[in-house]
Parts: structure tokens; sequence; C-alpha cells
């Protein structure tokens, strides 16, 4: 079954959409180049986070992997000294229902980085 777009009054027809679920990259590496920047700017904060919120509030899309390449992600910026665990917490990602999570925390040396 196709979805219909609604014409908008004046005739026109609206560009669809393309959310952040929707997208996903094509590669590992192209993936890592568009993610990395961003969770490290996370870590530099200092607050505790959630892979989840970073992706959500950046709009970031999905890894080619998504079951392993998440997991990975932080894996490596941990063994790089910029995050560490911070314990666990509920996830507000709407396909999970309120599964537990592991939470972030930026590292001295990620504030170091950022300035």
């Amino acid at each position: 079954m196709t979805a219909t777009v609604q014409p908008a009054l004046d005739g026109s027809v609206p560009a669809p959409r393309t959310t952040a679920a929707q997208r996903q990259a094509e590669d590992y590496e192209t993936w890592l180049a568009e993610v990395w920047p961003k969770f490290i700017a996370a870590a530099a904060t200092g607050r505790t986070f959630t892979c989840y919120e970073i992706a959500d509030a950046h709009q970031l899309s999905a890894p080619p992997n998504p079951q392993a390449h998440w997991g990975r992600l932080m894996t490596l910026l941990r063994e790089q000294g910029y995050v560490r665990t911070a314990g666990w917490a509920a996830t507000n990602r709407p396909t999970a229902h309120h599964s537990g999570v592991r939470t972030w925390k930026g590292t001295a040396a990620a504030r170091r980085a950022a300035a």
C-alpha cells in the first residue's frame, strides 16, 4: 500500500521528509566521520548522556549495522579516553519500551580536547 501525499492549498506537493530513522549510512567509516564530532562535543560537556539522546538531538543517521556499530562507537570513545561509563538509565527511544541502557559521561580528556 502506497501512502498518498496531500497537496498544499496552492496545489504544490511538499517534498518528502527524510527523518534520521530513515537515513542509514552506506559504510561504517562515513558514518563514523559523521557521528564522531557530535559525541566528542557531548563528552566535552561533562554531562551524563545515552547514545540515543545524542543521536536524536543531532538527527544522526543510523550506522550500516545498528546492532553492532553504536556499541563499537562507544567502545572506541572509551578506549581513547573521551568517555567513561556512568551507570544505567531507561532509554527514551520510542521503539525500545524504556529498556535499560548504559549511560556515559565525558572525561577531563574530552574537555581538554574540546578546548
